[in-house]
């Protein structure tokens, strides 16, 4: 049986957080990435435009690399196109969603805060994982517009200002009743890049909930449910490509930053927006 072939997508850098994690999960897979960096950040996006721009990326990328699994690495794409791309494609999918079942496991004090973008804290899905696990405790929800951005920005290799990312943590770290926030869920795949800075400037210690292993064991389940197929696989992209979605992400910084990850062979598959 060949090695499974698994997709992952992202708007950004920020899926390279899952694809470590599916990396150890399943060393033998083949693995290609994909950033739709010419619509990066999908954040200030109209909805129904993302998802239509969303499902049509995915398509050209499903013909390109002819996936056994594609892994959505994006909580914005999955909480608003998931049910779209799987309607209309028979390839397996997995998505990203708020971790908001195991922070209501985890928490002590019942206080629980949500970093997450804009549109993700914002969506109807979000306010459905907090009704359904968490109805027993008080989320903070924060829409973080610059952390994405700055993940960005770092694994490029430039300096995070602590004063700015400190700002931009600071609406979930709250008290109420002699108790604290002490568990924050990390509501986009590009947090964890940001996981040691978060912790040196947060005003107190919280666990943080990193979705990446929780995925990675999911794509582990379904591959060892499905059937591999056993197609010719001449000109299919190789294990360890990135696709871009504008030739503005090629810069210097940006390729090494995926080499670093794993990444060393890039493409351009021009989707202008």
């Amino acid at each position: 049986m060949t090695a499974p072939r698994i997709l992952l997508f992202d708007s950004g850098m920020g899926g390279l957080t899952v694809a470590s994690a599916v990396r150890q999960a399943e060393p033998g897979a083949t693995l290609i990435y994909a950033a739709d960096n010419a619509a990066f950040p999908y954040g200030a996006w109209d909805e129904p435009q993302l998802v239509k721009r969303i499902v049509a990326v995915i398509g050209k990328l499903i013909d390109e690399t002819r996936p056994d699994l594609v892994v959505i690495a994006c909580n914005t794409a999955s909480t608003l196109a998931l049910t779209a791309l799987r309607e209309r494609y028979t390839v397996p999918f997995v998505g990203t969603v708020p971790a908001i079942k195991p922070a209501a496991e985890q928490t002590k004090s019942g206080l629980i805060g949500v970093l997450a973008t804009p549109g993700t804290v914002n969506r109807e899905y979000t306010k459905t994982l907090i009704h359904t696990y968490a109805f027993h405790c008080k989320v903070f929800l924060h829409g973080a517009k610059r952390l994405a951005e700055i993940a960005e920005a770092k694994l490029k290799g430039q300096k995070v200002d602590p004063d700015e990312l400190k700002h931009e943590i600071a609406p979930v770290f709250r008290k109420r009743d002699h108790k604290q926030t002490d568990v924050v869920v990390l509501g986009c795949t590009h947090y964890p890049l940001l996981l040691d800075e978060m912790r040196a400037v947060a005003p107190w210690p919280v666990t943080y909930i990193d979705p990446a292993p929780a995925i990675a064991r999911r794509v582990s389940d379904l591959l060892r449910s499905a059937k591999m197929k056993d197609a010719q696989m001449n000109g299919a992209a190789a294990h360890g490509t990135v696709f871009l979605t504008s030739a503005r992400g090629r810069g210097s910084e940006s390729l090494a930053a995926y080499a670093a990850m794993g990444f060393a062979a890039n493409e351009v598959l021009d989707l202008p927006v």
